[in-house]
């Protein structure tokens, strides 16, 4: 695939439909939509779409291709991911339900930073990512696209999945869909953490399990 607008064509649309599929990201955003509130919920989508950041650099460096042809560093990265979803998870899962009239109201804001440094080390930690950008760029972009497009794909790529996320953070914390959360927001929290605990088990069983 040689053509500059064939090849950003096919990027953007394989982009588009792996971005808005179920995923730790996903899971992450809700959970922070749900029972963080806006601010919170925007800062773990621009961490995302910062660690699509780091996915776009290896790949362009030849790092992923490394990776993927290297088990034992793979079966790293899977189990690392797992064991930050899994830590998540168990924060989401003991989430108790709020007293009456005092739903969303008295809970410490969690910082910036730190809602940052969620969403950027859950999609760092995501192999699926890696695996993802790398087919993205040696398959689809290849090393003979020139540099520009190459870097623009890559700056698109991260604008675009904080983008996303930072849609999903506004409809889900827009008044009316919030205040509803926010009554259940006990039991939204418990249902992402086993989402976020299959998931695990999934990353779990791809690097321990049978070949």
């Amino acid at each position: 695939m040689s053509d500059p607008i064939q090849v950003a064509v096919t990027v953007i649309v394989a982009h588009t439909l792996a971005v808005a599929s179920p995923g730790p990201d996903f899971a992450v955003v809700l959970r922070q939509a749900t029972t963080q509130g806006r601010a919170p919920a925007l800062w773990t989508s621009i961490g995302i779409g910062a660690g699509i950041a780091v996915h776009v650099s290896y790949a362009l460096l030849g790092i992923a291709l490394i990776i993927s042809q290297t088990p034992w560093l793979m079966r790293v990265i899977q189990l690392a991911g797992a064991a930050y979803l899994l830590w998540i998870a168990w924060q989401a899962v003991r989430a108790q339900p709020a007293d009456g009239d005092a739903v969303g109201v008295g809970t410490q804001a969690q910082s910036a930073i730190r809602s940052l440094r969620i969403g950027f080390v859950t999609n760092v930690l995501n192999p699926k990512a890696t695996l993802f950008f790398l087919a993205l760029f040696t398959v689809v972009v290849g090393p003979g696209q020139p540099l520009w497009l190459q870097l623009g794909l890559g700056l698109w790529l991260c604008l675009s999945t904080a983008a996303w996320f930072s849609l999903v953070s506004v409809l889900f914390t827009a008044s009316a869909p919030r205040r509803w959360f926010l009554r259940r927001a006990h039991l939204i929290d418990r249902g992402m953490g086993v989402v976020l605990i299959l998931l695990a088990a999934q990353l779990i069983w791809t690097a321990l399990g049978p070949p």
